[in-house]
């Protein structure tokens, strides 16, 4: 006797299960509003995380210290806050060593900063061309950016020792004199520059690479059958291609200049190095707000200098800005 194959649904759906076909008019109107509520509400649900812990640990100190920065408040009384105005801006703005702090940092970012770049130009334009142990050899030039501030600048204060320092040793050798580098004004500025270079060209060169390695080669390719030098193809195609890269890196430079302290700190060591030099001829502007705050217990001045700093980066950072929109549009 024939029969036949029983279709889906002969028998009706299965008891106990309800068929969402069924479902009442009000149950579907409030799941549709719910929907649209979970779309809307989502995403600043995931990135509620950041904006809290940034408002608790970046905007809050900040508010904060602009209050205190408006205030008398002493180390040893943190109690006791006595509205001054802007006198604490004021009398950093009318003390000599405040402007010597500004200059310092100034030269010695510059110093520090234009090298470090090029160099670290010129090493991922090496990097980037195939090279037998790539990896090693990148993993190298980070290790200076592994290595601890404190660490670095310890060995270097012994390298620029003036008695017994590697480099007066080698300077003596072949015949120039020894060099009191942390007494200069220049010499101390050039050892904390070279300090900085080490430790931020690997750094640098890793995102030079990176940003090389996006350029498509059909840019090359097209160059070099144009006649094109590897020197003229990376002055006329890499370098315009990596601008916006290199002034990414002049701004985050920049800010790591102002915000130099370990380097000054430790080169010599003590009570010297903690206030810049015997001349402050090596203060920078974080080395003055920790005399101010740390040392001298005053930390309605130190806020303002903290404040000051900021302004100075966002002054800074307008001109890049600035820059860069000019050569956009000149490249346009």
């Amino acid at each position: 006797m024939a029969t036949s194959t029983p279709t889906r649904g002969t028998h009706g759906s299965r008891p106990g299960r309800r068929d969402p076909k069924a479902m009442s008019p009000g149950r579907q109107a409030w799941r549709s509003r719910l929907w649209r509520f979970d779309d809307k509400a989502s995403p600043y649900a995931y990135i509620a995380p950041f904006f809290l812990i940034f408002g608790a640990f970046g905007l809050y100190p900040l508010i904060y210290t602009g209050w205190i920065a408006l205030h008398r408040v002493e180390m040893v009384s943190l109690d006791q806050m006595d509205w001054v105005g802007w006198e604490n801006f004021s009398k950093i703005l009318q003390d000599d060593e405040f402007w010597t702090a500004v200059a310092n940092t100034f030269v010695i970012g510059v110093i520090s900063t234009v090298p470090q770049l090029l160099m670290a130009l010129g090493l991922a334009h090496l990097l980037n061309y195939k090279l037998r142990a790539s990896t090693f050899w990148r993993t190298v030039i980070l290790t200076p950016y592994a290595t601890s501030v404190a660490s670095a600048a310890l060995v270097f204060a012994l390298v620029f020792r003036a008695d017994g320092g590697l480099l007066n040793w080698v300077l003596d050798f072949v015949g120039l004199g020894d060099t009191n580098w942390a007494q200069g004004h220049w010499s101390s500025k050039i050892a904390i520059a070279v300090i900085v270079i080490w430790r931020w060209t690997g750094y640098n060169t890793l995102i030079y690479l990176a940003a090389m390695q996006a350029v498509p080669s059909d840019l090359y390719e097209a160059a070099s059958l144009d006649g094109a030098s590897r020197w003229q193809q990376f002055r006329n195609v890499t370098i315009p291609a990596l601008r916006p890269t290199i002034l990414f890196t002049i701004v985050i430079s920049t800010i790591g200049s102002m915000q130099l302290f370990g380097e000054p700190l430790l080169l010599e060591g003590g009570t010297i190095g903690a206030q810049g030099g015997s001349e402050h001829q090596y203060e920078t502007l974080s080395v003055y707000l920790y005399n101010y705050g740390w040392k001298l217990g005053h930390l309605g001045p130190a806020a303002a200098v903290a404040w000051a700093m900021l302004a100075l980066l966002l002054l800074i950072a307008a001109i890049n800005w600035l820059v860069g929109r000019s050569v956009r549009k000149t490249a346009a």
